[in-house]
């Protein structure tokens, strides 16, 4: 008899499949937040050893008006994260697992550097303020979505949408310098990642029973970093975002 007859037949044996998913489930949710949260730990004292030490200087430069601006290898360092990003993405089936998790770990030393200058340009005490906001509201938003009953799913259009006018509001603010579209882009932001958050966190719920027993453990454990990696972006980027609001810049770049 197979094994889907006897599963349909068998309530006890329903209820026994459903735990074994939910207890599968909270075991790779929590490997997800494992890799995103070790991804930033390392991002983060990539950032802070770059800022407070002389590797800062191979990667930013300070003008007479005190003013920063990125070297060569600063535009490359903040260049870099898009390229491993679409490798990951794009080469999730066909890399192996050691090859996937190397690649995270570099694309998290890489958006460190990136992101060094946030150090020079803001106090400290503020940087770690608005982080700990995000990892607030980030954890809140995250556990919401994981319980909710309502489907995100259906707002994957719009928030795709908001991603390319999120994109497009930028490039174009970069040449009309607008403080109005610029206060809008950055509201947009905050909402937009943390609309990303909920979302990703309920598409990692939900389409974990699809691949659970068709895939091996190999993929299994590539595709939990590929998890952790959207997870981490949606954190970057409303860490960032939150940033402009929140941030307190230091004397010497005012």
């Amino acid at each position: 008899m197979s094994f889907t007859r006897d599963f349909r037949s068998s309530p006890s044996a329903a209820g026994v499949q459903s735990a074994v998913v939910d207890a599968g489930l909270r075991a790779y949710m929590l490997r997800v937040y494992n890799w995103m949260a070790s991804g930033l730990l390392l991002t983060a004292l990539v950032a802070y050893g770059i800022a407070n030490t002389s590797a800062q200087a191979l990667f930013f430069r300070r003008a007479e008006d005190y003013s920063i601006h990125p070297t060569g290898l600063g535009l490359l360092a903040m260049i870099a994260p898009l390229g491993f990003v679409l490798v990951m993405s794009f080469g999730v089936n066909r890399l192996s697992r050691q090859a996937v998790q190397t690649l995270f770990w570099l694309f998290c030393a890489v958006m460190g550097a990136s992101l060094s200058n946030i150090f020079l340009v803001y106090t400290g005490v503020s940087v770690t303020r608005v982080f700990l906001v995000t990892a607030i509201t980030f954890g809140a938003t995250s556990l919401w979505a994981y319980s909710t009953n309502a489907n995100l799913m259906r707002f994957q259009s719009f928030f795709m949408m908001g991603l390319f006018g999120l994109v497009i509001a930028g490039l174009v603010n970069m040449f009309l310098h607008s403080p109005a579209v610029y206060f809008v882009y950055s509201v947009v932001g905050v909402l937009l990642f943390t609309g990303l958050t909920a979302f990703d966190t309920q598409r990692i719920k939900v389409t974990y029973p699809q691949f659970a027993y068709y895939e091996g453990p190999e993929q299994a454990a590539k595709r939990s970093v590929y998890d952790a990696l959207n997870l981490y972006l949606n954190f970057i980027n409303l860490f960032q975002f939150l940033l402009q609001f929140m941030g307190v810049r230091s004397t010497s770049d005012n």
